[in-house]
């Protein structure tokens, strides 16, 4: 187990592009326009999947790293879209020049999942038979609808084989699918702080923040204006679940009992009185201002749902067509996907005869651990990434 607590004297990232971005980064948009199927056998006609690159694919077009976000998550996981931004995509301290995922050496793909908000196709995007919302109307996602569609993109990328693909969270559970769904395209594998099942606690928050939206009056069955909706439902949802994002010792860290300067006393008893109660409200607001109340529905009933084992028997039989080495990190402090639950993922592919190690990261930050400042973390990815042939790590379970 290795420590990755925090190291309160490292310098703050830079609140604009330095030499170690891969600087100012613009969108893309990949439209496939052939039918396609989903799992549930439902049919739209074509779709659009938003992506960033960083880097350049080599001649033999196999340098490539796919990241895969998380629920909340979106295609900008580095860089920067302006000078004036007033932050950088959600996993540049991972990415860029020099760092663990060096874009010197490997093209990154990163892609909005079918079904998001973030300019790829989802509940929010034009139904072209109506030239309304598709809303609830929108078929029923799932986590491989989104690596089928990925696939598509890295197809049109001219992408030959993925060096790798990794993925937190929700991500994690993309990157086991490439692993298992094109085992000859998918070399390596790294699995953060991911699940091959949720548990009934994480199914029942999530099924809260869903209620929370869909009692909104707003939400109005899913059938909404793109600049209205559910507003108030989703800046719940989002407050609620960004609490299982964190762990007890992390909030106590940061927030304590500690009240909010100037905050009214008795006679306000229902102002935001401490300052995680001022957090949590900017968490939900900041929330309801880049995410859609469908597509939150829609991709955690598809994190749900994910059981890799359910139809083979178990996640060994599962596992069966993997040729990816694979690299499972869990994080002590994540009681929303523990660490016992990366694990078994990582027993499940040795047993099933696969090339896989495990670590375990010592730190309080909670399940977002992936997402935060980690040397440890990251010369854990580098190491896997860049290792030479046939090196393997070597973890205890």
């Amino acid at each position: 187990m290795l420590d990755a607590s925090p190291d309160t004297s490292a310098p703050v990232r830079p609140s604009r592009p330095s030499a170690d971005d891969v600087g100012i980064v613009q969108p893309r948009d990949f439209r496939f326009s052939g039918p396609f199927t989903f799992r549930s056998g439902q049919v739209i006609a074509g779709f659009t999947l938003r992506y960033e690159t960083y880097g350049t694919l080599n001649a033999t077009r196999d340098n490539a790293v796919l990241v895969c976000h998380a629920l909340s998550g979106d295609h900008h996981c580095a860089g920067w879209h302006s000078e004036s931004d007033a932050k950088p995509g959600w996993w540049n301290n991972l990415i860029g020049p020099g760092k663990a995922v060096d874009t010197r050496r490997f093209y990154v793909v990163c892609a909005n999942v079918l079904g998001g908000c973030q300019g790829s196709t989802g509940p929010s995007s034009t139904d072209p038979l109506t030239g309304r919302p598709y809303g609830t109307r929108f078929p029923f996602v799932t986590i491989r609808d989104m690596v089928e569609a990925q696939k598509l993109l890295l197809d049109h990328l001219g992408v030959s084989e993925l060096h790798a693909v990794l993925g937190g969270s929700m991500g994690g559970m993309t990157a086991m699918l490439f692993a298992t769904e094109y085992p000859l395209f998918t070399k390596r594998q790294i699995i953060l702080a991911s699940t091959a099942l949720e548990s009934a606690q994480a199914i029942a928050f999530n099924e809260v923040g869903r209620q929370a939206i869909m009692q909104d009056p707003a939400w109005n069955q899913g059938d909404y204006p793109r600049d209205g909706g559910p507003r108030v439902g989703l800046a719940v949802a989002r407050m609620m679940a960004h609490i299982t994002y964190l762990s007890d010792a992390g909030m106590d860290r940061k927030f304590g009992r500690r009240k909010r300067e100037g905050a009214g006393g008795e006679g306000h008893a229902f102002d935001a009185l401490f300052e995680v109660e001022s957090y949590l409200r900017h968490q939900g607001q900041s929330f309801i201002n880049r995410f859609d109340a469908n597509s939150y529905l829609y991709i955690t009933r598809a994190i749900d749902q994910f059981d890799p084992a359910g139809a083979a028997g178990s996640l060994e039989r599962a596992f069966a067509p993997v040729q990816a080495e694979s690299l499972v990190v869990g994080f002590t402090s994540d009681w929303l996907f523990p660490p016992e639950q990366g694990r078994a993922i990582a027993l499940a592919l040795l047993r099933s005869g696969k090339r896989a190690s495990y670590a375990e990261l010592s730190t309080d930050l909670g399940h977002d651990s992936f997402l935060l400042e980690s040397p440890e973390l990251y010369a854990l990815i580098r190491g896997f990434l860049e290792r030479t042939e046939g090196y393997t790590f070597d973890f205890t379970i």
